[in-house]
């Protein structure tokens, strides 16, 4: 069933809702001195509603197969020279446990799309290996159905995040070339069947650097306002990633700079004062510092976004991958890795992370959440 989205979505910017016409004033053209008054207010209005915290979570790679040719991402399909692997359940263990080693009680799995690969059972298998050290699990695969999502959920999977990479449609029927990720209106209704499913946390958002910035982040608040009308019992994160280098050398399609990412921040957080705001180690260090206190909840640190990448396991079964079809390496190379989604640019450690937050006078938050809270319930 197509999203009740779409038809909102379809009418911007013409015609908007009394909340995005205050969300659009705050991304108009700004002094530098009005920018600075947002900053001020979002910093006060995080405080307010999530004290000095700071969530920490990690992604954890299961496989870069994919079977969709996205123009951005190091997993294309049509990468067919790049290094793939799928980790075996064991091995995802192995990743989860140096995770938890270096602190991280939340952790993201994320895979690309192919049935082929990442299907049959594999995730639930993936998620009832590790969900009784990890209390908080969160997913970030190809969209299914929500008695898929409803499966993944039993199995002690709470989290789902699904970005809708551009919400203009034109720029995505250009960026999805083939594979199921070209169905604009099917992903755009996932965040809506993963609550469907059960999922207790839905984490939206999009890539910024395809479409223009201002109406991008305007069709994603209204996006979040329409979730928060129809799936109000989750509660949501977004986030604003900025493209970054990968595999097939793409480049942004328009600007998004820092100050552009700033005016973003403090536009959704005084629109929406209770929503998570993610920032991911695509950002430079120096600038994810200065942003921690802005409006920022939820920061990922230390990340690798390779399957294997934290420990090195999945190298012994490295391949490429043309036309669907698994190709043998012709000769061993002891250096070769699985291809990353995209670079990284924040590298400094967990424990680093850590350090800086608390400088700042913000308490890095490991965990938040246990499943022995419905038990008790």
């Amino acid at each position: 069933m197509p999203s009740e989205f779409l038809p909102i979505l379809d009418a911007l910017p013409a015609r908007k809702s009394p909340l995005m016409e205050r969300f659009g004033s705050l991304l108009e053209v700004k002094t530098p001195s009005q920018l600075e008054a947002m900053a001020r207010e979002a910093r006060q209005v995080t405080r307010r509603n999530f004290g000095r915290t700071m969530r920490l979570f990690a992604p954890l790679y299961l496989s870069n197969e994919c079977v969709n040719n996205c123009s951005y991402c190091g997993f294309s399909r049509d990468n067919t020279s790049i290094m793939r692997v799928t980790l075996t359940v064991e091995q995802v263990v192995r990743e989860a446990r140096h995770l938890v080693e270096q602190g991280f009680r939340n952790i993201l799995l994320v895979a690309g799309e192919h049935p082929k690969f990442v299907s049959n059972g594999y995730l639930e298998e993936c998620i009832r290996a590790i969900r009784d050290f990890v209390p908080t699990i969160g997913i970030e695969i190809g969209p299914t159905e929500a008695p898929e999502y409803e499966r993944l959920v039993k199995a002690g999977c709470e989290g789902l995040v699904v970005y809708q990479e551009t919400y203009d449609r034109a720029v995505y029927a250009d960026m999805h070339t083939a594979g199921p990720k070209k169905d604009f209106d099917w992903r755009i209704a996932c965040p809506e069947r993963g609550y469907e499913g059960g999922f207790r946390r839905l984490g939206i958002g999009a890539l910024f650097g395809l479409s223009d910035w201002r109406l991008e982040a305007l069709r994603l608040a209204a996006h979040l306002e329409h979730l928060y009308k129809h799936c109000w019992k989750a509660s949501f994160t977004v986030a604003f990633p900025r493209l970054r280098p990968a595999a097939g050398g793409f480049h942004p399609l328009t600007g998004f700079p820092d100050w552009a990412l700033v005016q973003t921040i403090c536009a959704f957080r005084l629109t929406f004062p209770e929503v998570g705001i993610v920032l991911s180690t695509r950002e430079p260090a120096p600038l994810r510092d200065a942003l921690a206190t802005l409006g920022i909840t939820t920061m990922s640190a230390g990340s690798h976004t390779e399957p294997g990448g934290y420990t090195g396991v999945g190298t012994d079964d490295l391949h490429q991958t043309v036309k669907g079809r698994r190709v043998e390496l012709a000769g061993k190379d002891e250096k070769a890795r699985a291809e990353g989604q995209f670079g990284i640019a924040d590298e400094r450690s967990a424990a680093e992370v850590a350090d800086m937050l608390s400088r700042q006078g913000l308490d890095a938050v490991w965990k938040d959440w246990d499943a022995a809270i419905l038990s008790a319930a």
